[in-house]
């Protein structure tokens, strides 16, 4: 598989001086599944949005298809067009990405900024809303929605432009049981498929379940090791080292216990 996202020596800082990402080089393959995963403030997140265009790095080059994603790059409005074409992102908040009236609006927006007909956009909103299960959602705002029905409405308004690959930020934050599930089968089918999917995530089980190949991200913002979802997952000394789990220990009488814990929802005793 040829590499389809690129990421060579790139550091951040916020305001130039606060660092959010240092001296990251990793490769995403068409049609992989990839999780970036770290504590809170690891810089996880950034590295996503500098993958897909949202910032530019301070120093290295962020490369798709072997093209440099740079604010020079994507004023050539032909680029900028073949680049938010193939590379969808959604947001950790869905509150930030739906912005029009109703929910069929919002499956449209993408479509018809690409030029489609109507009829052809309108074709695109309802297949992908069938699949999504809220085609009675259509006529609803926003702000009338659940927390799994905004994620499920933000995720259809990317998958109508039909991208090859999809940047998700913690896609299971804040959903309840049955969503999350719902939501991993959806990016397995979708993987499954044919998309590219890079997801920033803290959660354990949600990378073990999408089989993933992992970066790791330390606290000190730097890739600390690149490997398979088993790998990554079996090295508990990493997971330590990164925060990703945490040590408790339990006193029975005289007797002290040491349990591997997770913040979230992976837990390994």
């Amino acid at each position: 598989m040829e590499e389809i996202i690129k990421v060579e020596e790139v550091s951040y800082r916020y305001y130039d001086r606060i660092p959010a990402v240092l001296d990251a080089g990793l490769a995403v393959k068409g049609g992989e599944c990839f999780a970036l995963i770290g504590a809170n403030g690891s810089g996880k997140s950034t590295l996503l949005q500098l993958m897909s265009g949202l910032i530019y790095p301070a120093s290295g080059r962020v490369l798709f298809k072997g093209r440099e994603i740079s604010e020079e790059a994507l004023r050539d409005r032909a680029f900028l067009r073949y680049f938010r074409e193939r590379v969808g992102y959604v947001f950790q908040d869905s509150d930030v990405q739906l912005f029009c009236p109703t929910v069929l609006d919002e499956m449209l927006y993408g479509p018809l900024q690409l030029d489609l007909s109507e009829e052809e956009a309108l074709e695109r909103a309802f297949g992908i809303m069938k699949m999504l299960n809220i085609e009675g959602l259509k006529d609803r705002p926003s702000y009338m929605l659940s927390g799994g029905e905004k994620k499920r409405v933000a995720i259809g308004s990317v998958l109508t432009m039909n991208p090859e690959v999809l940047l998700l930020d913690e896609p299971a934050n804040g959903l309840d049981p049955r969503t999350q599930c719902y939501l991993m089968e959806l990016l397995v089918a979708l993987n499954e498929a044919g998309k590219t999917i890079v997801i920033a995530t803290h959660d354990l089980s949600l990378v073990d379940e999408l089989h993933a190949r992992v970066a790791v991200l330390s606290e000190g913002h730097r890739i600390e090791k690149t490997g398979s979802a088993e790998e990554i997952l079996a090295d508990e000394d990493l997971l330590l080292k990164v925060n990703l789990i945490h040590e408790h220990i339990h006193f029975h009488g005289q007797t002290a216990h040491t349990h591997l814990h997770s913040h979230y929802f992976f837990h390994k005793h």
